[in-house]
């Protein structure tokens, strides 16, 4: 027999009775019973209970065990009692009557945490201690369903005759939109290599060495702001890239890919076929958002023509400013003062002094518009905005005033809340829609500095022509997929142009000499026949998230870093030794 099984954990049903088995795995669970002990032995597959009475020579050894600790048994498989058995479970029929028993590994001292039952524990604890943590029935789940999408995903690719390639890990750093993780180099002091922040500039390059379809599943390392949907050092996406190219034949590409994993680990769940695409503009315009959760059929709208020159002195005088408008909310079935001052008292949460608001009711002969807007403005135009909305009796909208850009944020998270609050976002959908025309350049507010709002290496709708032109008029053909308030994809056609990429990064403020020490590589292979190429880039670890239906990134990664990018159970960052600074020419100056 095998020195540790024969079966695991799970194999065992009422056709092994009488057998003799040797199982291993981990004490889920101790219950002396009088003198009688059962056991549930835990494994990677399942769950099966052993019992031991005393006639066994086991038994003064399995007195001893406790939860977690690891045990090897040999025993009989017998029948359980017709009213014992446990039908939850596949071994459910039969128990294990244990003969023998060898500790593999024992718990020295208190559990940090309990494996078994559902307790909650500080995720500062669940993090130093993740080996334990992942032994936990719902992290075992997430952690196979996250290597059945990635083996779907290989799949799905595959079959598509993509050809799966691996791009290098230490790489020179280059303005990605993220700082980059440097690494310096003992053999060229002084000088630093980076962890890519995403294989951008090696999948072009495929392309231009005649590579016409890649993908991999790619790490990439990025020293971000933590947050719940984004790990702050290095995540892994689908990446993927195509030659000869336009924005719709890469659309063509990943959809049926992400419906398929949608629809195979999904839970039943609806997944869209049609996927809308939405211009960057008016996913602003109507949701708050590039990334907006469809599930919610809320759309907002501009309504300022109703309020200028309006009794409403705050909204009237707004409007005079230049690059001011008014939007409104509309809330189907909110139309009760109670659910208005609780979305006020949102906004003010939200730093606002408050949200505006109007509600319809019955009033026995007809409709009443009610609320201190309705007051303020009179029923014309109050008559006039609820058409408008298309509202009715019981219905309610809410307005938010000023440049755009200083509220569209709150205004899309007000519209995710009264979507969840009046019941109107469908939980049973995974609702897709493209996010197109991105603007490729913004300026900042302070120093009025052009640049790349996105990805720099897009391709400007209308080439060259459109970079003679306003910066913060030019759209790129540049992409990304939103899902249910998540972005899932994010991509673009590339700019395989060299005298169009020098010009686009000019505008930006780099000089050719800057573009060529910072992508040398890129702009060198673009001078021997480049193809028009294009592509994007699917997070896995969101992917799985919503698949798991998970709000917290750190559920669905094996060994996440906490809010604070700190490794608690390996100790990272931590203090390099003295010899390692010394070899690599540097010395740490300590910051105030």
């Amino acid at each position: 027999m095998h020195a540790y099984r024969s079966k695991t954990c799970a194999d065992l049903n009422a056709k092994n009775v009488g057998d003799n088995v040797r199982l291993s795995g981990w004490v889920h669970r101790v219950r002396d019973h009088g003198g009688l002990l059962f056991i549930d032995l835990r494994d990677h597959y399942g769950t099966t209970q052993l019992i031991c009475d005393p006639d066994s020579t086991a038994f003064s050894e399995l007195e001893n065990v406790r939860a977690e600790w690891c045990i090897r048994i040999d025993g009989e498989v017998k029948a359980r009692a017709p009213e014992l058995v446990n039908a939850k479970i596949p071994t459910g029929e039969v128990e294990v009557f244990i003969r023998d028993v060898e500790v593999l590994g024992r718990v020295n001292g208190d559990l940090p945490l309990q494996v078994f039952g559902g307790q909650e524990y500080p995720e500062e604890t669940r993090l130093r201690y993740r080996y334990l943590d992942l032994r936990r029935e719902k992290m075992q789940r997430n952690m196979i369903l996250r290597s059945d999408v990635v083996s779907s995903i290989r799949k799905r690719m595959w079959d598509q005759k993509f050809k799966e390639f691996q791009t290098p890990i230490i790489t020179a750093s280059s303005p990605e939109g993220a700082r980059d993780f440097l690494v310096p180099s003992r053999l060229h002091p002084g000088k630093f290599y980076a962890l890519p922040q995403a294989p951008q500039q090696f999948k072009q390059l495929l392309m231009v060495s005649g590579f016409d379809k890649y993908f991999q599943i790619a790490p990439c390392f990025r020293d971000e702001d933590p947050r719940a949907d984004r790990s702050p050092t290095d995540f892994y996406q689908l990446d993927l890239e195509m030659s000869f190219v336009e924005q719709q034949d890469v659309f063509d590409t990943i959809q049926p890919v992400l419906t398929g994993i949608f629809e195979e680990f999904g839970g039943g769940k609806t997944v869209d076929q049609e996927w809308a695409q939405i211009s960057y503009k008016d996913a602003a315009l109507w949701y708050g958002s590039d990334k907006p959760d469809l599930r919610n059929p809320i759309k907002m709208q501009v309504v300022s023509e109703h309020f200028a020159g309006s009794g409403f002195a705050i909204f009237a005088k707004l409007l005079e400013q230049e690059g001011t408008q008014i939007r409104a909310i509309p809330a189907p079935t909110g139309g009760s003062r109670k659910f208005c001052d609780r979305m006020n008292a949102f906004a003010q949460k939200e730093g606002l002094p408050g949200m505006g608001y109007i509600f319809w009711r019955d009033q026995g002969e007809g409709m009443e518009a009610a609320g201190p807007l309705a007051k303020n403005i009179g029923p014309e135009r109050t008559e006039a905005i609820r058409q408008q909305l298309d509202l009715g009796v019981g219905d309610a909208a809410f307005f938010l005033g000023g440049k755009p850009k200083a509220f569209e944020a709150v205004a899309g998270r007000a519209r995710n809340v009264i979507g969840e609050e009046l019941g109107l976002t469908d939980k049973n959908r995974f609702a897709f829609a493209w996010i197109v025309d991105f603007p490729i350049y913004e300026k900042d507010d302070t120093t009025g500095k052009i640049d790349f709002e996105h990805n720099p290496f897009s391709m400007p709708q209308g080439g060259m022509d459109a970079l003679n032109g306003d910066p913060l008029e030019v759209l790129g053909f540049q992409y990304d997929l939103a899902c249910n308030g998540y972005e899932l994809v994010s991509g673009a056609i590339r700019n395989h142009r060299p005298e169009i990429m020098f010009k686009a990064f000019e505008i930006a403020g780099y000089g050719e000499d800057e573009v060529r020490k910072r992508f040398g590589g890129m702009v060198n292979a673009f001078q021997y026949g480049a193809p028009p190429h294009g592509g994007c880039a699917a997070g896995i670890d969101r992917i799985v998230m919503l698949l798991a239906e998970e709000s917290n990134i750190r559920e669905v990664i094996l060994f996440p870093m906490n809010q604070r990018a700190e490794d608690l159970m390996m100790n990272a960052p931590n203090d390099p030794m003295p010899d390692q600074l010394m070899e690599l020419g540097l010395r740490v100056i300590p910051q105030d």
